[in-house]
């Protein structure tokens, strides 16, 4: 984030709502809702954009559509203190790692892995146990979505090469 602060009021608030419920949302109907002009709210988005509020924009597409038909959390246990950049360094070599945190708990940290079918998730999942820190992992199948309208539910980037074509 910029190191400028500038204020967030409710009409930032506002602004930001509607885009993350729409990001095409146009300046102009941003602004009929919220009683700014279009100049005003694109004077206030570009503000939060160079502020680090808003960090981008991007469209939710299904899964399957990309060829991301398994989906699984998994926990990860590490010998020792692994630091989280080294986390970091490995997860960003993984592409089906759709999103990786640290957490609290018994695990080190919790994975979000998309994967064509279940081999290619155990073909995932024996890459990530090779790393030498890492001491086991637990997985869990996500079956269904209980909020499909809901981020973790669409992904934002393909499948790797050669995944199958799901059209």
């Amino acid at each position: 984030m910029n190191s400028r602060h500038a204020p967030f009021d409710e009409l930032d608030r506002k602004i930001v709502t509607a885009l993350m419920a729409n990001a095409r949302t146009s300046f102009a109907e941003i602004g009929a809702a919220v009683g700014l002009s279009s100049t005003a709210v694109k004077r206030r988005v570009d503000r939060l954009r160079e502020t680090g509020v808003i960090t981008g924009f991007t469209a939710t597409v299904k899964p399957s559509a990309l060829g991301w038909r398994t989906e699984a959390y998994v926990e990860v246990y590490c010998e020792g203190a692994a630091p989280p950049r080294r986390l970091a360094e490995v997860v960003r070599n993984h592409p089906e790692i759709a999103a990786a945190m640290t957490v609290t708990g018994g695990a080190d940290a919790l994975l979000h892995v998309r994967a064509r079918d279940v081999e290619h998730f155990e073909e995932v999942l024996e890459r990530i146990r090779q790393e030498p820190f890492i001491r086991k992992t637990i997985s869990v199948m996500v079956l269904s979505h209980l909020l499909p309208d809901s981020p973790e539910a669409g992904v934002s980037q393909p499948a790797p090469e050669g995944a199958p074509d799901v059209r």
